[in-house]
């Protein structure tokens, strides 16, 4: 089977924002709390929930989206990716340094993963259905 492009790239991406998930709740876990208030360990825990959660999901459609392509399957998957990015990525950093700017950041991220979730509905509602496509159940 060939993977076009897309999909293989989205492929990478989710695996990559799952391996760093386990690699940075693994050191929120043991690591982060001999530095840190037990506050901003939730914070980062909350980050790395979210950040596994959501790469699941961008797995799942990118998956999906190596037999069915359209518009919807593809900008929720740049939703999700951004999402994961802005939402957790600014909470790993507000953590890290202290910034409380990168906070204004994170209801953004929020806003992406809500979108991508949504864009999955036109997604499953543009796929046709095709009696050839249908799985038989016994």
């Amino acid at each position: 089977m060939t993977i076009n492009k897309s999909p293989k790239l989205l492929l990478v991406i989710a695996a990559l924002f799952g391996a760093t998930g386990v690699s940075l709740g693994a050191y929120g876990s043991h690591g982060l709390s001999r530095w840190t208030s037990p506050m901003l360990v939730d914070y980062f825990q909350l980050a790395v929930t979210y950040q596994l959660l959501h790469s699941i999901a961008l797995l799942a459609l990118s998956i999906l989206s190596i037999w069915i392509t359209n518009r919807y399957i593809l900008a929720s998957q740049i939703c999700f990716s951004v999402g994961i990015l802005f939402f957790s990525g600014s909470l790993y950093l507000y953590v890290m340094t202290g910034r409380k700017i990168l906070g204004a950041i994170t209801p953004i991220g929020g806003l992406l993963l809500i979108i991508a979730w949504l864009l999955i509905v036109p997604a499953v509602l543009k796929i046709k259905n095709n009696k050839t496509n249908k799985m038989v159940s016994n």
